[in-house]
């Protein structure tokens, strides 16, 4: 039983073009919002969380319209190709606003453009196990999440380059800083509709869910078909695992609370605590991602061998003690950079097995509602996050962040104890002849 690496790949670019337009918007539009527009910390948590709002009902909501599509193109394509290309025109509109300093045309952009990228975020992520069998998902997903890292590690890579890395002159250096950010969004434009034409010319969704049933026959692999009558029914889980679905659901909810709370206000972390601007905290995330990138493929295959709970433990345990140690540096040290590694490495063991948790719960025509669930979780964290974590800041002090972050990680640690299903393993080699195939392969 082997993944399909090229054609998991190709599927992933859907995911590679959206996080290359979030981790653009998580590291600039928090610095637009307080030196372009002289928005406070505390609100401008809140409108960080306007995505996370709109993404609690939308995400879930196009995750089961998309369940429930039947098309030529397939189930998840049309959400993607269309959702996609809309929200490439729409974000445009963001740095326009922010060159001549235009709150309402701002406003505009950001409200159409999170409306949009919310139309197919579900969809896109569910194309992966409706093409993978269930025992290679957390590989799939390892290496779905291995194309998002790089989408967002290339715009962190030219973001240094294309922007200025001080924040200006003025008192302590932090009174001016609203570089052009046009280029930059025009780049990450680019990318998502190469992304996008790519899938529509290499990825043809209903025969690549028919193979997948067909490889899941012939391994003895048990699949739900989407279109039987029997699937069209929604059928309640069982009491024990809808507990272990309420914990895994909250566990990733306190998770993203720590790490969104983070990575959202770094750029303006560093800004006040160590004066350096977009391209210095760039580079530290940088080191995370890069991080994350070299782990996916390892943290997958170690999944598959001793489970998915225990990898996640393991990197929750991380995430805590490297946010925990990132409070005591009251100013920028190189010692950032080696706790950004273990957040990065700890991020991939948590990111790449919590999402097939959830589906492996499901069942075939349910695999989007359950992706909305999975993200309604963490959408919510990442709605109460940004404000909790944004008035901290902006009423006791930056020192905040870290130990914000440790405490929400630290916290999803005790309710991933008490799971108890969706850590699914492969089935072992029937035969030496197989276990020589895969290690070949």
């Amino acid at each position: 039983m082997k993944l399909n690496y090229p054609r998991t790949f190709t599927v992933g670019l859907a995911f590679f073009s959206i996080c290359a337009f979030w981790q653009l918007y998580d590291h600039v539009v928090p610095l637009m919002l307080k030196f372009t527009f002289g928005i406070n910390d505390a609100v401008a948590g809140g409108v960080m969380a306007i995505d996370n709002v709109l993404a609690l009902f939308m995400l879930p909501l196009f995750g089961t319209l998309s369940d429930k599509t039947r098309t030529r193109w397939g189930r998840r394509m049309p959400y993607i190709v269309l959702g996609g290309f809309a929200s490439c025109a729409a974000m445009m509109l963001i740095p326009v606003a922010n060159r001549y300093a235009s709150l309402p045309l701002f406003v505009a952009g950001l409200g159409l453009t999170l409306l949009l990228m919310a139309t197919y975020r579900s969809p896109a992520v569910a194309l992966m196990p409706d093409v993978t069998v269930k025992p290679l998902r957390s590989m799939a997903n390892a290496v779905i999440n291995l194309m998002g890292a790089v989408g967002g590690m290339i715009i962190l890579v030219l973001t240094p380059v294309m922007l200025p890395s001080e924040p200006g002159e003025g008192s302590g250096g932090l009174e001016v800083y609203s570089p052009d950010y046009v280029p930059l969004f025009l780049l990450c434009m680019g990318i998502m509709v190469v992304a996008t034409l790519v899938l529509i010319l290499r990825v043809n969704e209903p025969k690549l869910v028919a193979q997948m049933h067909k490889d899941a026959k012939t391994w003895g692999v048990e699949e739900d078909a989407p279109d039987t009558p029997k699937n069209t029914e929604r059928v309640p889980l069982p009491p024990e695992v809808r507990r272990s679905m309420m914990f895994l659901l909250a566990s990733v909810a306190l998770w993203f609370m720590g790490y969104n709370a983070v990575t959202t206000s770094f750029s303006k972390y560093c800004a006040v605590r160590f004066g350096i601007g977009a391209g210095g905290s760039a580079r530290v995330l940088l080191v995370a991602t890069v991080a994350a990138v070299v782990s996916y493929l390892p943290v997958g295959a170690l999944a598959q061998r001793i489970g998915r709970k225990k990898v996640i433990l393991g990197g929750v345990g991380m995430l805590g003690v490297a946010f925990a140690a990132g409070g005591f540096f009251p100013d920028f040290t190189p010692l950032l950079y080696p706790l950004f590694v273990m957040a990065g490495m700890a991020w991939a063991a948590i990111n790449i097995n919590s999402y097939p948790m959830v589906v492996e719960m499901s069942r075939g025509a349910d695999v989007g509602r359950f992706t909305g669930y999975y993200y309604t979780a963490s959408m919510a964290a990442q709605t109460l996050t940004p404000i909790l974590s944004g008035a901290a800041l902006e009423y006791i002090n930056y020192w905040t962040l870290f130990p914000y972050g440790a405490l929400f990680v630290g916290l999803s640690f005790i309710t991933m104890l008490f799971v108890r299903h969706g850590d699914s393993r492969p089935e072992p080699p029937a035969n030496k002849l197989e276990a020589f195939e895969e290690m070949d392969g």
